[in-house]
């Protein structure tokens, strides 16, 4: 059960009314100056864009903004019913919230293993269960990130094609990995995200290579991370093996060597509880909480209940509404593992920084109706349903348990599902309401319109279009499970508009936490 009632949202003509108590209404198209606000008893005192909100009733200076009956802000001044209302004349305020520790804590009611849903799986040799097959190539430090990328770019579709099985070759390079820390978190995060990939179910090989004198050394990340070389995991160095022409020839033949055993698969039926979804959002709109957002929520209520596992991340993004998830939390100490970590954010990692979480949104964000990170806040935590928050983990840890999960992280997106696919997520879910473009390697990124004129321009780009649900064509509930049925054929091999485009050949993005120099 979540605080954050859904239910009570209304359309009515030209606006949205999402909660009994809220102040404020949605507009779901432009609104004219003077146009009447059906059941409102107000008229619109300027013009609206859609995704903007409209003040219902005179607003006191000071008095709270609701939205789904949430808290986003504070009217910055005495404001007359049909005012605009966004950053101009809404104040970003800190408050007290309730986080009232498990008081809406429901026990997830499974579906019966045998009823639970299937999808073609590729089953790895120790059981774990791929939505793709890559082999992978790992650069240990930027040094020997135009290695990597070279040995990648040699394997064209042309030559895979005799590999039919085989994805691609992915390279994944980085900007760090020397002129930090030895120890120390930096460098503990960094392996922590290579190692999630290097064992990734979605990679069948990997090769690893190193420049040879740089802090993260290829021994220090084998033995910090319980590595092995072997038939699936290979390295070098580049100063070992001969400098940067004889690296790329020797990447290049050790990935052809792997080409045949990494062909050598089948896809099988296998149950939807191995499925992990990374929950994203980006270049959000004033529609996200409204459309996209709440219906990918309804699909990880499924998913979740058929087994499954849901990933929500962007610590700053959730900011604000943190209390919704713990009084959904399982115990004590899931609560108060993602309290600390909010903690971490407000009182360690941003003070005194023009961030998110301190409220300022990104001007795309504006742009689409957003007053500020309260109001983005709302409508990101959405994404992960309505079950009980089963784990809180830090960045690019290893997810076992399955369900409901948080996942520490910034909330720029690259890096956000850098750390969810480190973390073993085999689905990327990412909703959008001004457009974002992205894809996930290994993981393969569902891309979610909040809009129907925003998927209709850029549907090349998106896979679904939750704008059904604005346009009446479909509830919450019915979008939930066409993006539920979606994601089954997704992990079952049929792909996605960004693997279609080629997009995410370069969005692996580790976090560069702390200081370097």
């Amino acid at each position: 059960m979540s605080m954050i009632d859904l239910a009570a949202k209304r359309m009515n003509g030209p606006v949205i009314r999402l909660h009994p108590n809220d102040n404020v209404v949605v507009a779901r198209i432009p609104v004219e100056a003077g146009t009447s606000i059906p059941g409102e008893n107000v008229l619109a005192r300027e013009a609206v864009q859609a995704g903007y909100k409209i003040a219902t009733r005179h607003l006191r200076k000071g008095e709270p903004i609701l939205k789904y009956n949430v808290t986003i802000g504070f009217a910055a001044e005495d404001t007359p019913a049909g005012t605009m209302m966004h950053g101009h004349n809404i104040t970003f305020t800190e408050f007290d919230r309730d986080y009232a520790i498990g008081a809406d804590y429901e026990p997830l009611a499974m579906v019966p293993e045998a009823e639970r849903a299937t999808f073609q799986g590729i089953v790895r040799k120790d059981g774990r269960v791929a939505t793709r097959n890559y082999i992978g190539i790992v650069s240990t430090v930027n040094c020997s990130a135009t290695v990597v990328q070279n040995i990648s770019d040699h394997f064209t579709a042309e030559r895979l094609a005799e590999f039919p099985n085989v994805d691609g070759v992915a390279a994944f390079t980085h900007q760090t990995g020397c002129g930090m820390e030895l120890s120390g978190e930096p460098m503990q995060l960094l392996r922590r995200t290579l190692a999630g990939y290097i064992r990734h179910p979605n990679i069948h090989s990997v090769l690893v290579i190193g420049l040879g004198c740089e802090r993260n050394q290829i021994q220090g990340l084998m033995e910090e991370q319980g590595l092995e070389a072997g038939p699936h995991l290979r390295h070098f160095t580049m100063q070992d093996t001969g400098g940067t022409r004889k690296s790329i020839e020797a990447g290049i033949a050790a990935v052809r060597e792997l080409l045949a055993d990494a062909n050598d698969v089948r896809r099988e039926t296998v149950s939807a509880s191995h499925i992990m979804v990374g929950l994203q959002c980006g270049g959000s709109d004033g529609f996200s909480s409204i459309t996209a957002n709440p219906a990918l929520g309804h699909a990880m209520d499924i998913l979740t209940r058929h087994g499954g596992t849901a990933i929500l991340s962007e610590t700053p993004e959730i900011y604000g509404v943190e209390h919704t998830l713990t009084r959904r939390a399982a115990s004590r100490e899931v609560a108060e593992k993602l309290i600390e970590r909010i903690r971490w954010w407000k009182d360690e990692y941003t003070p005194g920084r023009d961030t998110q979480i301190n409220g300022v949104v990104s001007p795309g964000n504006q742009a689409g109706g957003l007053a500020n990170i309260f109001e983005k806040s709302l409508g990101s935590s959405m994404k992960g349903g309505t079950g009980p928050l089963v784990e809180v983990y830090k960045y690019a840890e290893r997810v076992t348990k399955p369900g409901f999960v948080f996942m520490d992280s910034p909330g720029f997106d690259p890096v956000s599902a850098t750390g969810q696919v480190a973390g073993g997520a085999n689905v990327i879910c990412f909703t959008t309401g001004r457009g974002s473009m992205f894809g996930c390697r290994p993981a393969p990124s569902v891309k979610l319109a909040t809009n129907t004129p925003m998927y209709r321009r850029l549907e090349e780009d998106m896979d679904i279009n939750c704008g059904q649900v604005l346009d009446g064509d479909k509830s919450l509930q019915e979008m939930g499970q066409a993006i539920f049925e979606h994601i089954l054929r997704v992990a079952s091999g049929e792909r996605t508009k960004s693997e279609d485009l080629g997009v995410g050949r370069h969005e692996f993005a580790p976090w560069q936490i702390g200081i370097t120099g």
